[in-house]
């Protein structure tokens, strides 16, 4: 298990940007593939991006079609955070959104064995 903590979450109207920020204190997030999912009221939890690292200055990361365009996922090793650069909000991107360790990229909740507790993103018409 590692612990993890979001940041950065709030209100912004549609057509804002929020960056959230995930730490993982004490581990290294160069050990796991890194996401972001969301989970609005009544939905289930869903896969937005993800990130590993390949070694030296390179990453693989992957989208969900609803944010390819809008949203940047990057990984600082140095400050040992993972970020979701959030561009062209909108109303549908309203939702608690969580950060996860897991060992490859896959686009499920299955693939992650540890969460952080999650912050509110919330977009205004």
């Amino acid at each position: 298990q590692v612990h993890l903590e979001e940041s950065g979450g709030g209100l912004v109207q549609a057509g804002g940007s929020l960056r959230l920020s995930c730490a993982a204190p004490g581990r290294s997030v160069t050990n796991y593939a890194m996401g972001w999912f969301r989970q609005a009221p009544g939905k289930e939890r869903v896969f937005v991006a993800a990130i590993r690292w390949t070694g030296g200055r390179t990453y693989y990361a992957d989208y969900a079609d609803s944010v390819k365009g809008r949203f940047t996922i990057s990984q600082d090793n140095a400050k040992n955070t993972v970020d979701l650069q959030m561009n062209s909000l909108i109303p549908e991107d309203t939702a608690v959104y969580y950060c996860a360790a897991g060992y490859t990229i896959v686009p499920d909740t299955a693939g992650y064995h540890s969460w952080g507790q999650g912050t509110q993103v919330t977009v205004s018409s």
